[in-house]
């Protein structure tokens, strides 16, 4: 395992929903899927703003309990449970200890990981390096608050998707405002909940749990060599385009 090439996974450390106190945390396909087409070829570390175990959104675990990568995720993985500090993990990251980053969604990370210094440390370092940063359905709320979100085409969940899950109120922001705001050219799926993979250069996004294996699955081909430096955005958009690029 130590010869593999790393991947760093960014879980949330918030737990609930604040005005509701309702529990949150990460979403669990959104780490299950793309874990499953990562982990066979990469070393996968764990980590979060406060260390120790993530907060699992249960409201997840009740909703995928008949989809079988995620119930097999339950059972035979739990390094999540055992996350280190993103203060530790940053020296490492400019290092170029690893090759990519993904941040998966859930409601958690709208709240500490757009705030969190060295979340942000982290995602400035690997896009210096030039390296893969990924991220889907509430996850991308740590872009906005980056100095390369701008100008950069990007997805995420939507207002309608967030009304829908009956959540508008509760949120502390619309993360697709947010997005926006801050200059990215958002896009979605042309239904709600259907499958949106965005490719930006080295930036991938996915908009909802829906997409996160398309996100993996981009993942891998970008670190594997799937596109030359000098291919147009338009030319990168193609390539991914059966992994669920509109």
């Amino acid at each position: 395992m130590s010869s593999q090439k790393k991947i760093l996974f960014v879980l949330t450390s918030h737990n609930k929903i604040d005005k509701l106190d309702k529990p949150t945390g990460w979403y669990l396909p959104e780490v299950a899927h793309p874990y499953y087409v990562l982990a066979p070829h990469y070393s996968i570390t764990w980590a979060s703003p406060a260390g120790g175990e993530a907060p699992l959104d249960p409201g997840s675990v009740e909703a995928f309990k008949d989809d079988d990568e995620a119930q097999k995720f339950l059972k035979e993985v739990n390094d999540w449970k055992q996350c280190r500090k993103l203060s530790d993990v940053l020296p490492e990251v400019e290092k170029g200890e690893y090759v990519a980053v993904f941040y998966p969604g859930g409601h958690g990370p709208m709240y500490d990981l757009p705030r969190d210094e060295n979340s942000l440390k982290i995602l400035e370092s690997f896009w210096k390096q030039n390296l893969p940063v990924s991220a889907v359905c509430h996850a991308p709320a740590v872009l906005a608050e980056t100095s390369f979100v701008k100008g950069r085409k990007v997805t995420g969940f939507s207002n309608e998707e967030e009304d829908q899950a009956g959540l508008t109120d509760a949120m502390p922001y619309l993360l697709e405002d947010r997005l926006k705001e801050r200059g990215g050219l958002y896009e979605k799926a042309e239904k709600a909940w259907g499958e949106k993979l965005v490719v930006d250069g080295k930036l991938i996004t996915g908009q909802n749990p829906a997409s996160a294996k398309a996100v993996g699955e981009a993942l891998h081909q970008m670190i594997t060599g799937g596109a030359p430096e000098d291919e147009s955005k338009a030319s990168v958009q193609d390539k991914l385009a059966g992994m669920g690029a509109s």
